[in-house]
């Protein structure tokens, strides 16, 4: 797995402030996505144990952190590496809250419920899903591009099993 940046502390990909890991690699090719680079899975950084160390020591020694997103490129495409990542993250960090973008649908994640990909959704607390469409573009939502895709309480939704939309803790 490479992955095509990391940023120790951002207000942009989730609620609070947050570290996030951009994960190279991207099969959906949404016309207009704002990031095509990062559909090449050789792009960026190999993602090599001491990196992962780096950015786990990185994050636990920030008391500041709300917790992580994982976006990219699509997570879900190198679901067993982030997952494993994910794990050694709360080895040092044990509750972190962990938010996960993907253009997959949480309605495909749960299809299969012994794939990697489901098995890396319920490592999550958020996600949102949904390919970007570009003519559903609508920059006034919070932290997604286009109007179809969703911000998802991940345990909420498995435990009733239907969608519950996350709502945010602080106000704007």
């Amino acid at each position: 797995m490479n992955i095509c940046g990391y940023y120790p502390e951002s207000i942009n990909e989730g609620e609070g402030l947050r570290a996030a890991l951009f994960v190279s690699g991207c099969r959906h090719y949404c016309k207009g996505c704002f990031s095509a680079a990062t559909w090449n899975f050789n792009y960026g950084e190999p993602f090599t144990p001491q990196r992962e160390q780096e950015i786990i020591e990185d994050i636990a020694s920030n008391p500041l952190l709300s917790g992580i997103t994982i976006l990219g490129g699509d997570p879900f495409f190198s679901s067993a590496e982030v997952s494993l990542f994910i794990d050694h993250l709360r080895e040092a960090v044990p509750n972190i809250s962990v938010w996960i973008y993907s253009g997959y649908t949480f309605e495909e994640l749960i299809e299969d419920s012994h794939s990697e990909e489901y098995a890396l959704l319920t490592r999550c607390q958020v996600i949102i899903d949904g390919r970007f469409q570009q003519d559903l573009l609508d920059t006034s939502l919070l932290y997604r591009g286009s109007s179809n895709q969703r911000i998802i309480d991940i345990p909420a939704s498995l435990r009733t099993r239907s969608i519950e939309l996350w709502q945010p803790k602080t106000t704007f």
